[in-house]
């Protein structure tokens, strides 16, 4: 069903109105039906008893009078006479509604109805005979009803108007009930994207209808187990960390006792080595805490100072660009993150280039270095703890694989985000973006 909607609102709306639209179709037909057969019955039974009213008063007059007052009796739409029927006459059938009517009102007394083709007219006119008490005809001219038992239709104009303000009534409250039908799931799904970038996040609000309710209470839920276990899986990286400098501390100290000049050496840069690593993993558990609180950062004085820092260890590192705006964001983390960002950049393209920039919603610093890239299937893999690219599988210039781990959960700690792209004119950009207070 690719023609359907893809959003659980525009698919509801679309049910809703199809449905609504079909029910009012069919029931405005019915309404109009049912509005021309009550008008038209409401009127030959007014017709009727008008008739019937004016053969009881000439039943009491005599032939004299009654010639004397029938023209009396004649109003906007009777004419009665006693005058025979005229040409071009045709007598209608016994089911018309208005002969139904007469016999209704006058029981007793014999009537017929007719239809008179007038030649000095365009229109058709209805006649009906109806008998005294003496058995004399009085015919009844009708020239204000139709001749034909449905009443004409309303203006066409009238009509529009009322459907149309029935559907946009209609549209309006199948938005309203739409939207408060759906607006829990847009909350939810803004509350999972939100739970990503910060599980410390405060827990949704669990007001509302019983089934709202108890989903937002079993997300909470979820996120509290959530936030425990990376609570724990943090505490256990930090201990283990913590707790191995120790035994690294002895063996150094009695690796300094081995007379083999070249086996202590060896045995040092494992020791090294394995000290880089314990490092990386309290960096790695530290930068999971999110507990500093956000202030005001001036990203050009950062950025410049990232890069005398580099140039003060003989790295080419270049700054353009620059941010009207301070950024709020904890101070120590985004330079860790930016200088491991950097680091990896010398260390993979000798040449780095730092840019600065600013729009509406965001600050952008976009790191390039002239390395020779990444394939495209490794350009998230690189942000996993402790993967490592083929090309750098050696730790004397692979490093830990926590260097882009430990920068994006800096970085997202305070709402910010990194990517990685390969250049067209070559090399690797790590673009960090941080949203504007």
């Amino acid at each position: 069903m690719k023609l359907l909607p893809r959003s659980l609102f525009a698919r509801l709306m679309l049910i809703w109105l199809v449905g609504i639209a079909a029910v009012l179709a069919v029931s405005f037909m019915l309404f109009v039906g049912e509005r021309e057969r009550l008008g038209r019955d409401a009127l030959f039974e007014g017709v009727a008893q008008e008739i019937a009213a004016a053969v009881d008063v000439l039943d009491h007059l005599s032939a004299d009078e009654r010639e004397r007052w029938v023209d009396q009796f004649g109003r906007r739409r009777l004419r009665p006479s006693f005058r025979p029927l005229p040409e071009n006459v045709r007598q209608l059938p016994q089911d018309h509604p208005l002969l139904a009517a007469l016999r209704k009102a006058m029981p007793e007394r014999g009537i017929a109805l007719y239809l008179h083709n007038r030649r000095d007219g365009p229109h058709a006119v209805l006649l009906t005979v109806v008998q005294l008490a003496d058995n004399t005809p009085l015919t009844v001219r009708l020239p204000g009803l139709p001749p034909a038992p449905q009443l004409p239709p309303p203006p066409l104009g009238r009509l529009l108007a009322a459907l149309s303000a029935l559907v946009i009534g209609i549209t309006l409250l199948t938005w309203i009930a739409v939207r408060l039908a759906t607006r829990p799931l847009s909350r939810m799904a803004s509350a999972a994207r939100a739970l990503g970038e910060d599980p410390e996040r405060p827990p949704m609000d669990t007001r509302g209808p019983t089934e709202v309710a108890q989903a937002a209470a079993a997300f909470n839920q979820m996120q509290q187990r959530i936030r425990e276990h990376v609570t724990e899986r943090t505490r256990i990286l930090a201990a283990i960390s913590h707790d191995l400098q120790t035994p690294v501390t002895r063996l150094r100290l009695r690796a300094e006792l081995v007379d083999d000049e070249n086996l202590r050496s060896r045995i040092q840069s494992d020791l090294d080595a394995m000290q880089a690593l314990v490092k990386e993993g309290l960096a790695y558990a530290r930068s999971m805490d999110a507990s500093v609180p956000p202030q005001p950062i001036d990203l050009n004085g950062l950025a410049e100072a990232l890069r005398d820092d580099a140039a003060d260890l003989g790295w080419s590192v270049s700054l353009s660009g620059h941010a009207g705006t301070p950024s709020i964001g904890r101070p120590t983390a985004l330079r860790r993150a930016l200088w491991n960002l950097i680091e990896n950049g010398v260390k993979f393209g000798e040449r780095v280039e730092l840019n600065l920039a600013e729009h509406a919603d965001r600050h952008e610093i976009r790191i390039h270095d002239h390395g020779p890239g990444l394939p495209a299937e490794e350009l998230e893999k690189v942000f996993e703890p402790f993967y490592r690219t083929e090309a750098s599988r050696n730790r004397e210039t692979g490093g830990t694989g926590l260097g882009l781990a430990i920068a994006r959960n800096l970085l997202r700690a305070q709402r910010g985000e990194i990517r990685l792209s390969n250049r067209t004119d070559g090399g690797l950009e790590a673009l960090v973006t941080l949203p504007k207070p």
